[in-house]
């Protein structure tokens, strides 16, 4: 009997409970684990000393190929083209599992819809696949070659540092990215790989991925940097909020020489209240849907800001659970998230960052347009407030105008304002 089930309702595995296998995995993997902790003792206190001495590496961040989405071929892909052609999204990421590629044809046939979009492949793990690298290379040789003229750009691997999703150890993941980096220097040299993908804000699993002494390189680092488990964006865990956070994890890229710079967050999302068993975390973590439409759009924002990552992909479009669509009882129904997003994409897909601006527990963005004349400020508040309008549009986070008045209240939603002819 496979210990690896996968969970349909929140598209993940199911937890590992058979404590004998669990605690076999634990025996195999103590080496492993001991490398993992003196690698840590030596770079984690370098790391976070430089981190706090000098300035993170910023860059304008190109909005136009900043905002992402998930997608999947088992969630209603007949309906999928048009929905994201109804937000305007360029960026997507697409699934393929490795426990699947005996099917890996439908995959192409799903990503081809999308063929005038930009494409990242999360190439999905099992355990028979990190047990034999042999069928590895051939199963990734296939994907490669495949998907070759709808993209060039795969992550490697899956929340690496979740035991329920096959990985016993990171040792495992290295070997597994071996063979990936060695094909693409065979055959493939214009691929771009993503690794580790490392999920929530554990570091110290990254730090031991970026630190080895394998003839490895990531193109790009890619996070599953959820902070859902700490409620808004702006909470702090270990004292740092979504933006510290972010400014660590590129410490740690500088430091290491097998990696570049570039940030890549390809999995966050919010686990919606009373959706069980399709949330993906306990009642406690839930959020209700106004908070997961605000928390949507001020994570994005943030990381935008930050100056520090290339691409955010929402997981996913469709998912009762978490994502933007509840798909139950064969309806779709947009939750408050799906025109969040669509509006956040329609103001801000082709804007210039200017500033960041914290105010006690005022939160402004300003964005300059890159296609017309237009300055774009986005307000939100921990605390309510009010703010003058001095005369410019305001759009609500659901896209809908609001009627002109000298001042407006401000909340957790994100307020648009916009100054034409600046």
């Amino acid at each position: 009997m496979s210990h690896f089930k996968w969970d349909h309702y929140s598209d993940q595995p199911e937890v590992i409970r058979d404590r004998v296998f669990k605690k076999t995995i634990y025996k195999q993997t103590r080496w492993a684990s001991f490398k993992l902790v003196i690698i840590n003792i030596i770079v984690y206190p370098v790391s976070f000393l430089l981190y706090l001495l000098l300035p993170a590496k910023k860059s304008s961040a190109d909005s136009q190929g900043f905002f992402g989405m998930g997608i999947n071929l088992d969630k209603n892909p007949q309906e999928t083209k048009a929905l994201i052609d109804e937000l305007r999204v360029e960026n997507l990421l697409i699934r393929v599992p490795l426990s699947d590629i005996k099917n890996v044809q439908a995959y192409i046939e799903f990503a081809e819809q999308f063929s005038d979009k930009n494409i990242l492949i999360n190439i999905l793990q099992d355990r028979q696949h990190i047990e034999d690298l042999d069928l590895l290379y051939q199963s990734l040789d296939k994907v490669f070659q495949q998907f070759s003229h709808l993209t060039t750009r795969f992550q490697i691997g899956n929340a690496i540092n979740r035991k329920k999703w096959a990985f016993f150890s990171m040792d495992e993941y290295l070997h597994f990215y071996k063979v990936a980096f060695e094909l693409k220097k065979q055959k493939y040299p214009a691929l771009t790989l993503l690794g580790p993908p490392i999920i929530d804000f554990e570091y110290y699993f990254t730090i031991r991925a970026l630190f080895n002494l394998h003839k490895i390189y990531f193109d790009e680092c890619s996070s599953l940097l959820y902070v859902d488990r700490r409620g808004a964006p702006e909470n702090t865990q270990m004292g740092l909020d979504l933006s510290k956070k972010l400014y660590f994890l590129q410490m740690l890229l500088r430091l290491s020489p097998k990696t570049s710079n570039d940030i890549v967050i390809t999995e966050t999302n919010w686990p919606i209240s009373d959706t069980a068993p399709y949330a993906p975390t306990g009642e406690k973590e839930c959020v209700s849907l106004d908070d997961h439409a605000s928390f949507l759009v001020r994570y994005y924002l943030l990381a935008l800001a930050s100056g520090v990552v290339k691409n955010v992909y929402w997981h996913q479009l469709v998912a009762p659970g978490y994502g933007l669509i509840d798909n139950r009882n064969g309806k779709l129904i947009k939750y408050p998230a799906f025109y969040a997003f669509k509006t956040m994409l329609l103001l801000l897909a082709s804007v210039e960052f200017v500033s960041l601006k914290v105010s006690g527990k005022l939160y402004q963005l300003s964005f300059k347009s890159l296609s017309k004349p237009e300055m774009i400020e986005v307000y939100w508040a921990l605390e309510p407030c009010s703010i003058k309008t001095n005369n410019r549009q305001v759009i609500l986070q659901d896209g809908s105008i609001q009627d002109a008045t000298e001042t407006i209240q401000i909340g957790a939603a994100p307020v648009y304002l916009l100054t034409k002819h600046f």
